[in-house]
């Protein structure tokens, strides 16, 4: 049985073997704590007369397994008890995981402050936290023919709908893989990947947002080694509008949430529009302003399509070098650049001035989106917009918007629709996203997630 193990994992360096009073302790040094070990099994077993060796050891987490489960256990960090033809599995994981930080990439000024880690326990951990009843529901599949990572469905069995999550658990059960790294190899497979460039599911790292979400009917999944968890379904407006709003006045956070929503469609289309206007549709700017452009433009040799073409690639250069950049320089970096290549670029009459100002406004709005996702998707219609207002003017923009809505319209999310509240309409979750209702008198859920729709007593 020895020679079979050390076969199995093709005598590994950090398995190791010790026998004590015929007793086989088996255990990968790279993920076991050598105290746990001493303190659960060694001491017990040097101390003690062996006659059941379920009497003798009693770790915090004890189970008898079969031969075919050791390589499971082993790699899982339990160390591997064998006495005669019994096989006892000892939980001793090490600590190989960071503490609890606070969140990131999605950071609030109010809320909680602790976010998920790498450890699929410590972040379970950290909903049960906020959810105390039995009618939350974690479901485990193990996913990855090497990995065996573990995958947790976590749902409110007396919200979320069971269609729902048959369906997601079907999906998960078709996974063919050798490994499962990150909940994004998760949503990529679960999902029609590259049907659209939309985000269908939605990513976190905050435990608050996974609590809300599953209050309200919605289901996460956790995956182990990865400190996002997925929440689905996921519709367009979930990515504009972030759950700190739900931590501030409502009559306040409304004139946000509107401002978020312009600055959307600012982004997606001003170059295109500007464009239009200067090539095709002059008489739809007042005179003064149309001198004042062609001004600005009389050195520029360029025309005015393949210089907003020439910046907005260029920004989408200086903000992927932001990112990859270590955070301690990444920002000096593109900020450094921005400025050198902005001001030379006009004082070599290069691009119009006026191209850099609207180019500069197109990337801050675009700065209020953090989902990586959502924002990609924003800069592939962006160059879609400019393409056909380059084409054909505000009549091109104007067809470029219809065509934009009515694949926006065609995305469906786990069998949900990706417009909804908007379409179909829905009054109680139009109140929880694109605009805050009061506190007190947010007391119904969708029925588009849920057939429990009572979520508090109103007044």
């Amino acid at each position: 049985m020895i020679k079979k193990i050390q076969e199995i994992f093709n005598n590994s360096t950090d398995l190791k073997i010790q026998e004590i009073k015929n007793v086989y302790v088996i255990f990968l040094e790279s993920l076991c704590s050598s105290d746990k070990i001493n303190e659960y099994i060694l001491k017990l077993l040097s101390l003690n007369k062996i006659k059941d060796i379920n009497n003798v050891l009693a770790g915090p987490n004890t189970e008898q397994i079969k031969f075919e489960d050791i390589e499971n256990y082993l790699s899982n960090g339990f160390t591997v008890v064998i006495y005669k033809k019994e096989i006892l599995a000892i939980e001793t994981k090490g600590d190989l995981n960071r503490g609890v930080d606070i969140p990131q990439s999605q950071p609030a000024i109010y809320g909680p402050k602790d976010s998920f880690t790498e450890s699929i326990q410590t972040n379970l951990g950290l909903i049960k936290r906020r959810i105390k009843t039995g009618e939350l529901v974690n479901v485990d599949i193990m996913v990855g023919k090497q990995t065996k990572t573990k995958v947790s469905i976590i749902y409110m069995n007396n919200i979320c709908e069971q269609e729902m999550v048959d369906l997601v658990r079907e999906r998960i059960n078709k996974i063919d893989t050798d490994g499962i790294i990150d909940s994004s190899y998760i949503s990529q497979l679960i999902t029609n990947e590259n049907a659209t460039p939309f985000p269908t599911t939605l990513e976190s790292e905050r435990p608050d947002k996974v609590v809300m979400e599953l209050l309200e009917g919605k289901i996460a999944i956790l995956v182990d080694t990865s400190p996002f968890a997925l929440i689905l379904p996921a519709f367009f407006v979930d990515f504009i509008n972030p759950s700190s709003d739900n931590y501030n006045k409502s009559i306040n956070i409304n004139i946000l949430k509107i401002t978020r929503f312009i600055c959307y469609f600012i982004s997606l289309i001003l170059p295109a529009f500007y464009v239009a206007l200067i090539n095709y549709n002059q008489e739809s700017i007042p005179l003064e302003l149309l001198v004042s452009f062609t001004t600005q433009r009389q050195d520029v040799p360029i025309p005015t399509a393949l210089e907003a073409f020439i910046m907005l690639f260029l920004c989408d250069i200086l903000r992927e070098s932001d990112i990859r950049f270590p955070s301690s320089f990444g920002s000096s970096i593109s900020i450094l650049g921005a400025l050198i290549l902005g001001e030379a670029a006009v004082s070599a009459s290069i691009v119009s001035p006026i191209m850099i100002i609207i180019v500069a406004i197109t990337f801050i709005t675009n700065l209020l989106f953090t989902d990586s996702d959502a924002i990609n998707s924003i800069r592939i219609f962006r160059y879609i917009f400019l393409f056909f207002a380059v084409m054909a003017g505000l009549y091109g923009l104007v067809i470029a918007f219809v065509l934009f809505l009515i694949h926006l319209c065609s995305i469906k999310t786990f069998g949900k629709p990706y417009t909804y509240p908007l379409a179909p309409f829905n009054r109680n979750y139009l109140f929880k996203t694109i605009l805050n209702k009061q506190r007190k008198k947010n007391t119904k859920r969708s029925k588009m997630l849920t057939t429990n729709l009572t979520k508090q007593r109103s007044e």
